[in-house]
């Protein structure tokens, strides 16, 4: 699963995507170990050691690994999905993303970001 994870993040660096890992390993040396070994470069939190840990609480997680592909508003839209399955639905939700009104991609230099309008009225995001 890693490699995968690994080849997605480095296919969408500079794209409006996040990878972020929730763990729940009982031994913390042997997490940070693992991470090391696994080459894990994205945004990871520990979670308590077990499915009771407050995040997987939150999202109903009752085993490991559970995925969820959110859409830029944060809803989830896909569960479980992985290899192909999962760049489908990250790709699909970039394409979504790129096509929303509200949402201005502008390109830079290094790599494409995201911007929100800016309401002319209220001069707020």
């Amino acid at each position: 699963m890693y490699p995968h994870e690994r080849s997605l993040v480095n296919r969408l660096r500079g794209m409006p995507f996040a990878l972020l890992g929730i763990n729940s390993d009982k031994n913390l040396d042997e997490l940070h170990a693992a991470m090391e070994k696994e080459r894990i470069t994205w945004r990871s939190w520990w979670d308590g050691g077990g499915t009771q840990g407050p995040i997987a609480t939150r999202y109903g997680v009752r085993g490991w690994p559970t995925i969820y592909v959110l859409d830029h508003r944060g809803v989830i839209r896909y569960k479980n999905v992985r290899g192909d399955d999962m760049d489908r639905a990250v790709d699909a939700l970039l394409m979504e993303l790129a096509q929303d009104p509200e949402v201005q991609l502008r390109e830079t230099p290094q790599a494409p970001a995201r911007k929100r309008r800016t309401d002319r009225n209220s001069g707020k995001r």
